[in-house]
């Protein structure tokens, strides 16, 4: 029945079990944000397209539970604490399109894990080329005060 005692402890066991889970991950944003805040001197982070990537069905709901906002608000409050810097990147910045190892640029679909690259032909996972590009960003970034540069790999 709608109004049963049993029914009223099951709605009741369901709220503490979800709100268990919203505190789980609230302390482990805190404690990621804290702990790179207080590792790093320079924060490097993308700025995405939330709201275009929440249209995509598929992922709408993975990208909704991760809280990206609440991430970065954390990091820039956090950083002004502990003295470190963020940089963001621009969202057309192509982190994950290019070659960390020479510098090519080539499109690529979500659907590749793998970047291979048409010109040198070294392949990588793709998250990683983009966390190397993106850490080359953050240098480039510092040496040239705060204006991007281009790309400049190394080898």
């Amino acid at each position: 029945m709608k109004g049963s005692s049993n029914r009223y402890k099951a709605k009741i066991q369901l709220a503490k079990h979800h709100a268990k889970i919203a505190n789980l991950r609230k302390n482990t944003l805190h404690q990621v944000t804290t702990y790179l805040c207080k590792k790093h001197a320079r924060i490097v982070v993308e700025d995405l397209n939330i709201g275009g990537m929440l249209k995509n069905h598929k992922l709408a709901q993975v990208i909704a539970d991760c809280g990206f906002h609440e991430f970065k608000r954390q990091l820039e409050y956090k950083a002004k604490k502990f003295g470190c810097e963020i940089v963001v990147a621009d969202r057309w910045f192509p982190s994950s399109k290019t070659c960390s190892s020479c510098g090519h640029i080539q499109d690529m679909p979500l659907k590749e894990r793998v970047y291979n690259c048409g010109s040198c032909g070294h392949s990588m996972d793709r998250d990683l080329n983009a966390a190397i590009n993106l850490s080359r960003l953050a240098f480039t970034v510092k040496a040239y005060g705060g204006i991007t540069a281009p790309m400049l790999p190394t080898k």
